[in-house]
């Protein structure tokens, strides 16, 4: 194990392209399908570059500065510095294959999150150690738990900044109750001479891996690693570090208190280390593969929360990084998500559909069940369609190469698909019989609401049809844009200014339309006004010249402070008498059954209200009962359920306005922080918090902080250049001063170029969304008016 660890790397000589296609002799858990998520700028380009070089991918590493990196290739993400969209690659490390999907961090491309999420089973979180968990690392938490991904590693990014804190990072994670156990397998090593600490200059220079006992040492030879000694007095003597090292008396207690923590959480670990002869030194003799199958049980049992840090920009700790992705991740065959009875039918879920202008649809699957073939016939379980598949691919980044298979577990692209969308449930074709009794799907992918809608005016009337024809095609692509036709208007929706962008940009340059995009607006919502209402109605029409009946019993009600509407009913609820939720209707498989006709009919009346004319949201509805006339058609259903909805909702009266706000974070320079914190006062924003430089959080404690004890809490002084690391923090001089504040969406669209002119284009901001919130009566007329409605 020595001799292997002292190998010296120089992985930047290894040559371009060193990986394997092959995946139909990968074994299954040698397999990782994970994904790189985070706030925006936290560095997951940058570590996902950083995985390419060391795994031999690349043989020079691009940047996000210059434009060069691997997964961000369309023009608008080199152009802006940002990812924009989801981009896989698969690459070998060692005995392990990783299909490893690098993710957007701006809220406005929160479904290419959402669709990653519902397909990986690990994930790789990263956090900015200057800024610690910030609003959108939150964000992407949920996503991350809102799909069940089984296991996930932190990893706390760019410590080789001023100003970066593992102490406050660290710190961080409790106070947002990320994990009760956050245990840290790797510290720093800021640096191999000991007099850089007392002068707190900033830089990595190596890393300590607390479970294998061992210290990496990056430099401009390459990456060496060092065992550590198993004595305490060998450990003083022989050891990388000089004996006035700080961390040389440090590691024992760090190693033990490791130990100790994991102890706690395994029974069978605990039992271990009490054997152990007594003496100071036990801890440091513990091997690695005894702590290993504890730390990945417990990894997968979510007991314990591995967290390890390094410097993507640096390539520091990213192999040590790699290591515990194969070592603690979850591989397919821990995750079961089959929802076919036969293991060997093929079984597949279609996470992302992207247009292609050399090769049409390209299909981004994950095979969960089987072997997927090429020329197989396919049958869209979710739309009762047949597919077929043409070509077999394995994309790395925007460079596809073909393959024959995709093996159970693997993450491919399928050509040939013409009517599969984001989220549907595809199996093997097996004969129409067979095909019949195959109706269970795997949990489908719901696009976040959409917050913000601009008119789309197409240049002339003969470009009206390539227009429509384009939006009906970036709705594939994107699930989260959505096209609407009202008054006599076509409106396109998005879930942020950039996103709306992003979307007019796609839509000339992928598809060639011609149009202009009309002033942004926001989609404000009407909820629910007075007490809860039941009653029993009849609708009547005329069939085939015959009167058909249709009695109903509905209960109307607003959604009480702890319940959550439903994405897909646009944040109502929709149940049955036994509380069953209703399936969305352009969700389910069998559009002509009388359950999927009374949802088209509940979701036109929420759609667009008597009142308003805006879409209803915050409403809890249940349908008791229904019955139909005999021999009537079931698409009766749709009407009736319509009719009676409309009339319940127009005799209650017009509800509260509700209105989508943000949740804001400004940092500008001390002298521009008046400006600033006037400029949102004035848009309706409320501070929450001013803070001296970037803090560790958005301010939002609504539940104290997970205890630490018990826990290895790393020191300030690990990081030297960290504020805290000095004698005094509060003489640290802050160069900007942070803003955090709640404001309405409607007052910040043009908030980019406030920002610009009032710190003189220094300042910087973030926003992610909030939900929605009831607007007083004068705020409520201004809307109204707006709409055209008072």
């Amino acid at each position: 194990m020595q001799a292997a660890c002292r190998r010296l790397r120089s992985l930047h000589r290894i040559p371009h392209r060193h990986v394997s296609t092959t995946l139909s002799s990968t074994e299954g858990s040698h397999l990782r399908n994970i994904a790189v998520v985070a706030h925006i700028d936290s560095g997951k380009t940058t570590l996902t570059e950083s995985i390419l070089l060391k795994s031999g991918y690349l043989s020079t590493p691009g940047s996000v500065d210059t434009g060069s990196t691997t997964t961000d290739f369309l023009p608008a993400e080199r152009e802006r510095g940002i990812t924009i969209q989801s981009a896989s690659i698969p690459v070998k490390w060692k005995q392990y294959t990783y299909n490893i999907i690098d993710t957007p961090g701006h809220a406005d491309f929160g479904m290419e999150v959402e669709s990653a999420s519902r397909v990986v089973d690990g994930a790789v979180v990263l956090l900015d150690s200057v800024e610690g968990v910030e609003a959108q690392t939150k964000g992407v938490w949920r996503q991350l738990d809102r799909y069940d991904v089984p296991t996930r590693l932190m990893f706390l990014n760019k410590l080789d900044r001023p100003g970066a804190s593992l102490y406050t990072s660290y710190l961080s994670l409790l106070a947002h109750r990320f994990h009760t156990q956050p245990i840290m397998l790797t510290i720093p090593v800021a640096s191999f001479d000991p007099k850089d600490y007392s002068a707190a200059e900033p830089g990595i220079q190596g890393i300590v891996d607390l479970v294998n006992w061992e210290v990496w040492k990056y430099d401009e030879n390459g990456t060496t690693c060092y065992p550590l000694p198993e004595t305490i007095e060998a450990l003083e003597h022989d050891s990388p570090f000089p004996p006035s090292h700080p961390l040389s008396k440090h590691l024992v207690s760090a190693r033990t208190q490791l130990l100790e923590s994991l102890g706690m959480q395994s029974e069978a670990l605990f039992d271990q280390l009490l054997a152990l002869p007594p003496g100071p030194s036990a801890y440091l003799s513990v091997p690695s593969n005894t702590i290993m199958p504890y730390l990945r049980e417990m990894t997968l049992k979510r007991a314990i929360l591995p967290v390890l840090c390094g410097s993507a920009l640096k390539h520091v700790g990213t192999n040590v990084l790699l290591d515990y992705v194969g070592n603690l991740l979850a591989n397919p065959m821990d995750v079961k998500q089959i929802a076919v009875s036969n293991a060997s039918q093929v079984q597949l879920l279609a996470w992302k559909v992207s247009w292609d202008k050399r090769r049409g649809w390209m299909t981004f699957v994950r095979v969960y069940s089987g072997t997927l073939s090429k020329g197989l016939s396919l049958h869209n379980v979710s739309r009762g369609e047949r597919e077929r598949v043409t070509k077999i691919m394995l994309l790395y980044a925007s460079q596809p190469e073909e393959v024959d298979s995709l093996p159970s577990g693997s993450v491919g692209v399928l050509l040939g698909l013409k009517h599969t969308r984001t989220g549907d449930t595809l199996v093997s074709s097996w004969g129409s019989s067979h095909v019949a009794t195959t109706t269970a799907t795997l949990k489908e992918i719901v696009p976040p609401p959409a917050v913000v809608s601009a008119s789309v005016i197409p240049n002339s009337h003969s470009d009206l049809q390539p227009v429509q024809e384009a939006l009906a095609s970036l709705t594939r692509t994107d699930p989260s844009a959505r096209v609407e036709d009202q008054e006599g208007q076509t409106l396109l929706y998005g879930l942020g200014a950039l996103h709306l962008e992003i979307v007019e940009g796609r839509l000339r340059d992928e598809w060639g339309a011609q149009f202009q995009l009309g002033k942004r607006r926001v989609s404000y919502r009407e909820g629910f006004a007075g007490p809860e209402i039941r009653d029993v109605r009849t609708y009547e029409t005329q069939v085939a010249g015959q009167t058909t009946a249709v009695q109903m019993s509905m209960t109307l009600r607003a959604l009480q402070n702890d319940e959550v509407g439903s994405g897909p009913w646009a944040g109502n609820i929709v149940v049955d008498a036994n509380g069953i939720p209703f399936a969305p209707p352009d969700s389910t498989r069998e559009p002509t059954t009388p359950l999927n006709y009374i949802a088209q009919g509940l979701s036109s009346s929420l759609y667009n209200s008597y009142h308003t004319g805006l879409a209803r949201s915050h409403l809890h509805i249940t349908i008791h009962s229904y019955t139909l006339s005999e021999s009537a058609p079931a698409y009766v259903l749709a009407g009736a359920s319509a009719t009676i909805l409309r009339e319940m909702l127009g005799e209650v009266g017009m509800g509260p306005i509700l209105e989508p706000y943000v949740r804001v974070k400004v940092e500008v320079s001390e002298e521009n922080i008046g400006k600033a914190v006037k400029d949102l006062t004035e848009h309706c924003g409320e501070i929450l918090n001013l803070g001296a430089g970037a803090g560790t959080g958005d301010a939002e404690y609504e539940a104290e902080p997970y205890p630490h004890d018990g826990l290895y809490v790393p020191p300030a002084w690990l990081t030297p250049c960290s504020a805290l690391s000095g004698q005094d923090s509060s003489q640290v001089i802050r160069l900007k001063r942070s803003i955090q504040a709640i404001a309405p969406l409607s007052q910040m669209l043009d908030y980019s170029s406030r920002l610009r002119a009032l710190s003189g284009g220094h300042g910087t901001f973030e926003m992610i969304g909030d939900g929605f919130r009831e607007v007083g009566e004068t705020r409520k007329y201004e809307i109204l008016k707006e709409l055209g409605r008072a």
